[in-house]
C-alpha cells in the first residue's frame, strides 16, 4: 500500500512538473514576438550617360526664327535661331541634331544715321536646346556661313583654309536694307566679308544720307562659332 501512494505521489509531482513546464514554454511563446524579415527592395542602378565634347572654333549653320532689326533691337534682347545640320563631336557623334533651338542675345546695336552711316547688331549666343528637352549654357557668336573644318589653336582661336576666325556682326546694306555681314576686327569694323543675308549689294552713302538699319529677316541663316566647349551626351529622342 505504502508502495503505491509512493508511485502516486511520484506520478503526481512528475504531472505537475509536466504541466509546469509546458505553461511556462506556452508563457515564453506568447512572449516572444515573431519578427518578420523585411523584403528587400532592389533600386534601380543609375548609370550616367556618357559625354562626349564639341570643341571650341566648332562653327554650324542656324537659321533665325524672327526678324530683328538694329531700328528697333534693345541689348538685352533676347532672340531664337534653329540648328540646321548637326553638329558632331570629336569622335564623330552627334550630340546637336538639326531642329535644336540657340537662344541668342543682342549684345549691342547702334540704329542708322546721317552721313551714310549704316545700323549695326552685334549677338552673341547663350544657350542650347535640344528636341529632347536637354540645356546647355554655350558661349556662341555670330560667323559666316562657312563650316568647313576648322583647326583651333591653344587659345581656341580657328582658322578656316581661306580666312581666320573673325567676330561679326549685322550690318545695314543694300538697295532694300538687307543686311550683310561685318567683320569687327580689334574693335574696328573691317571690311564687308561674303555671306550676304539681304538685299544684293554693300553699302554706297552719301554725306548727308542716312545709313540704312540692320533688319536681319526671320528665315536668314548664318553661322555660329563656339568660343567654348560644351560636352553633351549622344542624342537620343525622347520617348515622351
Amino acid at each position: 500500500m505504502k508502495t503505491i501512494n509512493k508511485f502516486a505521489i511520484l506520478f503526481t509531482l512528475f504531472s505537475f512538473l509536466t504541466i509546469a513546464s509546458a505553461v511556462d514554454l506556452s508563457a515564453q511563446t506568447r512572449r516572444r514576438p515573431v519578427l518578420k524579415r523585411r523584403a528587400v527592395v532592389k533600386r534601380p542602378v543609375v548609370v550616367a550617360p556618357r559625354l562626349f565634347t564639341v570643341a571650341p572654333g566648332k562653327r554650324f549653320r542656324a537659321r533665325l526664327n524672327e526678324t530683328i532689326s538694329s531700328k528697333t533691337a534693345r541689348v538685352g534682347d533676347r532672340f531664337t535661331a534653329t540648328v540646321t545640320e548637326p553638329v558632331y563631336s570629336t569622335t564623330g557623334v552627334v550630340v546637336i541634331p538639326a531642329g535644336s533651338e540657340l537662344v541668342g542675345r543682342v549684345d549691342s546695336v547702334m540704329a542708322a544715321r546721317k552721313s551714310g552711316k549704316p545700323g549695326t547688331i552685334d549677338v552673341s549666343f547663350r544657350q542650347l536646346v535640344l528636341p529632347n528637352g536637354i540645356k546647355r549654357v554655350i558661349n556662341g557668336s555670330l560667323t559666316d556661313l562657312n563650316t568647313d573644318d576648322a583647326k583651333s589653336n591653344a587659345e581656341g582661336t580657328a582658322s578656316g583654309d581661306r580666312m581666320k576666325h573673325r567676330k561679326l556682326i549685322f550690318i545695314g546694306g543694300g538697295g532694300a536694307g538687307g543686311a550683310v555681314l561685318g567683320g569687327a576686327i580689334g574693335g574696328g569694323k573691317g571690311a564687308l566679308i561674303g555671306g550676304l543675308l539681304g538685299a544684293a549689294g554693300g553699302f554706297i552713302g552719301e554725306r548727308m544720307t542716312k545709313g540704312e538699319d540692320a533688319e536681319v529677316v526671320s528665315g536668314t541663316e548664318f553661322g555660329v562659332y563656339l568660343n567654348q566647349r560644351i560636352t553633351l551626351p549622344r542624342f537620343v529622342e525622347s520617348n515622351l
